[in-house]
């Protein structure tokens, strides 16, 4: 591919005369649109300290080319329901990223039950350690693996 398309693909939206014809659009949505944009339909069936076990049936907004579930999607839930995961120890806040990692094993499909598991694997005073495993409810056939670092801000004694 040369330069040119690949800059193409990248600036989706913006004109030949530069200017973003979406901008508008995009920069009139409510704040923190994206994470409504990835969780509307997920279900919470089971919390409880270090561990929230969710559901949802894949939708078609969260797929990729392919028409499967996008990995940039699978990386939001790891961080939202592996956050979920630490706000179950009690925290104010889940923190900050320090890494995430995912391993992609398998497709999703619209319409697809899959099952996302947050356990903790350690929370601490500054540093959080959770993973987060997709299934496909139906078959139990692991889709994804994430493990996500999150470091704690310490809170004031003050």
């Amino acid at each position: 591919m040369d330069l040119e398309t690949v800059k193409k693909y990248l600036e989706k939206g913006v004109g030949a005369d530069g200017d973003d014809k979406n901008a508008s659009i995009i920069n009139g949505m409510p704040s923190r649109f994206f994470e409504n944009f990835i969780m509307q339909g997920l279900h919470v069936d089971q919390i409880e300290k270090g561990r929230v076990l969710c559901s949802m049936k894949v939708p078609p907004r969260l797929l990729n080319a392919g028409n499967f579930l996008h990995g940039g999607a699978t990386a939001s839930l790891v961080d939202l329901v592996g956050s979920a995961v630490i706000y179950s120890y009690g925290a104010s806040t889940s923190g900050v990223s320090v890494e995430i990692s995912i391993t992609y094993l398998d497709a999703a499909y619209v319409g697809e039950e899959i099952e996302i598991e947050a356990k903790a694997l350690r929370v601490g005073k500054t540093v959080a350690v959770v993973t987060v495993e997709f299934r496909k409810k139906k078959t139990g056939k692991i889709i994804a693996q994430g493990r996500h670092t999150k470091y704690l801000t310490v809170q004031s004694k003050m």
